[in-house]
């Protein structure tokens, strides 16, 4: 970083501010593994693999020890059982793309709307900071293990670290602050979230710094902007792409219009998050993806999370909110003072058919799709918001297993946990759900949690609703 300059070093001084790179931070001793345990007679439903009725899955030091029939895995004496029959038993979902870094209502977005006189930001984020358990009990309540947070504060690193051997939250993966075409303002005096790319010494070293504080991604958000201004930032893009590959870390695009997705796709984008929305998908973007092997995460329902802020309605009429803590909850079904509620007009009604096109078109020719709520936006709540975007998935033409392979192996891809998590097979971690109907059948089967295993460690649903 000897190129910087003195204000760019203080720049990433702010962004460095919360979090210290994993080498120096204090290591705390490891928890006891679970009790081995044995899920018994259950329907094993595994991603792209044919359903194993009455089947057996063994779990030692949290990871999967056996899982097949009962003529594969033998029970051994003497461990604890779990009766699954008549239940389907599958890898835990997991969320492609969410922010720790904000509540899912307007306090943690006051660029979406401003209640900061009653809800200080500074406040708001350092109650995300002290208390991710909030959300990480939401996750499992709804039979997410594992969750992939694709921007925020540093902070968010600890969090990271802090939940990979975890059993009573889910396994989260950081991208941390995001590298954005535009100086947004939603930050903290001490703290940024977002960095402009200004020049390609900044990017570069920005890429650096976070591969230091121990990120898993970069990621870039690719506004669209005059394209004079555009001229200047798509080399910026490339040089980021340029600079994640030496650090060995995937690059992550926000870009919704098709020609800054397709610069995306040109720059090495691992991970392209929301659809097209701008215009339909042609041939010549569907190749570049399939080529460079690009997932991309639709998030199809973000936007019904705004419309239910603005139209002063409560998302439970989209999804349950029994998982969510009070206080969240509460924030969800605030009605503010503007609110109006008026029907979606046709420009919107528009964007939601052409994203759906988009993604069914898409899937279809062999692209990846992982499943992704972009949780913690307005009206969209950590947890529960997995079923509305699966549904949606379903809804636009995408069939069950596929959806659900979405929202399992892809999704581990995209999160590049995919050797841990994500499908059932022996040494992976024991992240698991028991539902009560099939979600291959039909995705609004996996609103039917009944028991989650994180890291081998058993919770029934009823001990993971809020207290």
């Amino acid at each position: 970083m000897q190129n910087v300059t003195l204000g760019r070093l203080a720049l990433l001084a702010l962004l460095c501010t919360s979090s210290a790179p994993a080498a120096v931070m204090a290591q705390a001793a490891p928890a006891p593994p679970p009790r081995p345990l044995a899920i018994v007679g259950g329907t094993l439903i595994d991603p792209g693999a044919p359903p194993i009725r009455d089947a057996v899955v063994v779990v030692r030091d949290g990871r999967i020890a056996c899982a097949g029939s009962r003529a594969d895995c033998a029970i051994p004496a003497g461990i604890e059982t779990v009766d699954a029959r008549g239940r389907f038993v599958g890898p835990g979902l997991i969320d492609a793309h969410v922010h720790y870094s904000q509540t899912g209502w307007v306090d943690g977005r006051p660029d979406a709307g401003d209640v900061r006189a009653a809800f200080p930001y500074d406040s708001t984020i350092g109650a995300l900071r002290r208390h991710p358990e909030r959300f990480h009990r939401a996750q499992l309540c709804v039979g997410v293990t594992s969750v992939f947070d694709v921007g925020g504060y540093t902070w968010t690193f600890d969090v990271a670290r802090e939940t990979r051997e975890a059993t009573d939250a889910p396994r989260v993966v950081a991208a941390g602050p995001l590298l954005s075409t535009r100086d947004h303002w939603v930050n903290l005096p001490n703290m940024r979230q977002f960095v402009p790319m200004t020049d390609d010494s900044t990017v570069r070293a920005m890429v650096r710094a976070q591969a230091a504080l121990g990120a898993d991604a970069i990621k870039v958000w690719y506004l669209q902007l005059p394209d004079t201004v555009m001229t200047r930032v798509r080399p910026l893009l490339v040089s980021t792409g340029e600079e994640a590959r030496r650090v060995g870390l995937p690059l992550i695009v926000h870009a919704t219009q098709l020609p800054r997705a397709m610069e995306a796709v040109a720059a090495g984008a691992h991970l392209l998050v929301h659809s097209v929305e701008s215009q339909e998908v042609d041939a010549e973007f569907i190749a570049a993806a399939r080529a460079a092997g690009t997932i991309l995460i639709p998030t199809l329902t973000v936007y019904e999370g705004y419309a239910d802020v603005r139209a002063g309605r409560s998302p439970a009429h989209r999804y349950p909110l029994d998982c969510v803590d009070a206080a969240t909850r509460a924030k969800l079904e605030t009605v503010l003072p503007d609110a109006r509620p008026t029907p979606p007009s046709a420009r919107a009604n528009a964007r939601v058919e052409r994203m759906a096109r988009n993604l069914v078109r898409l899937h279809e020719a062999g692209v990846p799709i992982a499943m992704g709520t972009d949780a913690g936006n307005p009206g969209t709540a950590h947890g529960p918001s997995v079923y509305r975007e699966m549904e949606a998935m379903q809804e636009a033409g995408m069939r069950a297993a596929d959806v659900f392979a979405s929202a399992t192996i892809v999704a581990a891809r995209a999160a590049g946990i995919e050797r841990e998590t994500g499908s059932i097979a022996v040494g992976k971690r024991a992240d698991l759900v028991i539902f009560g109907a099939n979600p291959l059948e039909d995705i609004v089967n996996a609103r039917r949690v009944e028991m989650v295993v994180r890291n081998g460690a058993l919770h029934r649903r009823s001990e993971l609703l809020p207290r």
